[in-house]
């Protein structure tokens, strides 16, 4: 049975979607199947796959059942598949407001392919929409990327309250767990951030922090993960490490 993640925070900037693709490179180097869907209309996930004309077929396409989730699906490389976004998504959040089971449509349109997977990611949007709900609701369990200043802090505990709330739509989901992003250990605030974290989550922190790192940027504008474009930086230590993690959950 394939374990289905959403990686969400309804604040922007958290590197929600650096450790979507980071995640899924890591676990393909185990030898898993994964699909990543890109759930935001930003586009962010499918443009750091070096997708930047826009795909035939989207997620736009499938919400608006124009074709099929078969269609859909972009082969990055033999275990690494992608169900790309475009700007057009954020119309189908308005589209299928009026429809009914419009929390669910997201699981039931990929229900024919999540089996054909060992893992599939879903990068949410940077905010509790509707398309956010879906992602969720998709999902055994989400994992909330932060990034370690105080404004990013202040939020999460409620968006951690709006996750428990999902319980009528979806009662397997679980809180994953807490991953510390952009860190700086020379920065007093982030030290502080992290132990906080700690304090309020306890064992749903993963105890694996992202340290700010050159080389993850440099490998996003290259359109590669960061085990291709940089194997021995600190961003491929760093998201081994969460690999390694969220590989035991």
């Amino acid at each position: 049975m394939s374990k289905i993640f959403c990686f969400a925070n309804h604040k922007g900037g958290t590197g929600k979607s650096t450790t979507t693709l980071n995640t899924g490179a890591g676990l393909v180097r185990l030898g898993k199947k994964v699909l990543l869907i890109d759930l935001d209309p930003q586009a962010n996930l499918t443009v750091m796959l070096g997708i930047y004309s826009r795909p035939v077929k989207t997620l736009y396409e499938l919400f608006s059942e124009e074709c099929r989730v078969e269609e859909t699906l972009l082969s990055i490389s033999d275990k690494l598949h992608l169900l790309p976004s475009s700007l057009d998504l954020s119309g189908a959040e308005l589209e299928i407001s009026g429809e009914h089971g419009r929390e669910t449509k997201l699981k039931r349109l990929i229900a024919p392919v999540v089996n054909n997977y060992d893992y599939v990611l879903i990068d949410a949007p940077p905010s509790m929409s509707l398309l956010t709900i879906n992602g969720l609701v998709a999902s055994q369990k989400v994992f909330i990327p932060v990034q370690t200043e105080f404004i990013a802090f202040n939020g999460l505990a409620k968006f951690v309250d709006i996750v428990k709330k999902m319980s009528p739509l979806n009662p397997e989901l679980q809180i994953g767990g807490v991953i510390a992003t952009r860190y700086d250990n020379r920065k007093v605030l982030n030290r502080g951030v992290v132990e906080k974290i700690k304090e309020l989550f306890g064992d749903k922190f993963l105890n694996v922090i992202i340290r700010e790192n050159v080389a993850v940027a440099e490998s996003v504008a290259s359109g590669l993960d960061i085990f291709s474009y940089a194997p021995k930086s600190y961003g491929a230590e760093d998201f081994s490490l969460l690999v390694n993690k969220i590989i035991k959950l």
